[in-house]
């Protein structure tokens, strides 16, 4: 077997985007050379690894297993690098993503507890959606994540194994709507007054789902504002511009022209916060985050 590190980290990207194009506008490469790359490393390893879809690209079977040592050997070169560098500090880095919920509340809450009780553990974090982070740790590019299911609170992806998933949190997912306008001085509102609203909805596409929209709705909701930073659809929210959904631990974070409401006339959507790691014994920085964040859930 003929293989480089340069085309063990082409097969992750490739993994984690789902795509030869999204991997190639992460690597700063043309989609044509991680498509050589892509075929080359075929021919290196002398069986399939690829799956090209129609909705882009998936892992064979042999390629899920070079995969797996993948991540092995370039964790390995990255050591190795770090050392002969002189960049070894004596720490445990655990790259951490998260949906971008998690992102208000739970991850100051957590890093901050784990300066307490682990300071020797660094965290580098990063934000995605629950498929895009499934995605990035089967690839190896993160190590810990944390995730948002929905009824019936099936697994993260179809891959085998399945992902170690520890379960901190169910919370009830609400309408967020300006303080002063139609929802005004209201605290619950029925589905159907929210077929015709406008929606301020995070971009979605055929791997990704569509965020801000109440279940159910998609396919009828009016689309009036894009945006996937929360900051920015509160603020439009509260300048009266749209309403979008919002998970109840979101709302101590709201301002004040903001208000919450409970959906009536449809069953509660409850979202489960999990955190998500590939199986087998976790290491030791690891198990600390984890505890770390259930405990910033959980105070």
């Amino acid at each position: 077997m003929d293989v480089s590190s340069a085309s063990l980290r082409v097969l992750c990207q490739i993994a984690e985007s789902g795509s030869f194009t999204a991997a190639a506008a992460q690597l700063g490469y043309t989609q044509s050379a991680v498509s050589r790359q892509a075929i080359a490393l075929e021919r290196g390893v002398g069986a399939t690894l690829f799956e090209r879809r129609t909705d882009g690209v998936r892992l064979t079977q042999r390629g899920l297993t070079l995969l797996r040592h993948a991540r092995t050997i370039l964790e390995s070169v990255d050591v190795a690098e770090r050392e002969l560098t002189g960049d070894a500090r004596g720490t445990d880095q655990v790259r951490l993503g998260s949906v971008l919920s998690a992102g208000p509340v739970i991850l100051p809450a957590a890093l901050a507890r784990l300066a307490r009780t682990a300071p020797r553990v660094r965290v580098s974090t990063r934000e995605g959606t629950t498929p895009s982070l499934a995605r990035a740790l089967r690839a190896g590019s993160i190590d810990v994540a944390v995730l948002t299911s929905r009824p019936p609170h099936r697994p993260p992806d179809g891959e085998s194994p399945r992902l170690h998933i520890t379960a901190v949190q169910d919370i009830e997912l609400l309408v967020a709507a300006s303080a002063t306008g139609t929802f005004a001085g209201r605290t619950s509102v029925h589905a159907d007054e929210l077929v015709d609203a406008p929606w301020i909805a995070g971009p979605s596409s055929s791997a990704e789902p569509l965020l801000g929209v109440w279940p159910g709705l998609p396919g009828r909701a009016r689309i009036a504002h894009t945006a996937r930073d929360w900051l920015t659809k509160l603020h439009l929210v509260a300048g009266g511009f749209g309403v979008t959904t919002i998970p109840e631990g979101l709302t101590p974070v709201a301002s004040p022209d903001v208000i919450s409401l409970r959906v009536q006339g449809a069953p509660p959507e409850i979202r489960r916060v999990l955190v998500a790691r590939l199986p087998g014994t976790a290491t030791p920085a690891i198990t600390a985050v984890t505890q770390a964040i259930a405990s910033a859930v959980h105070p």
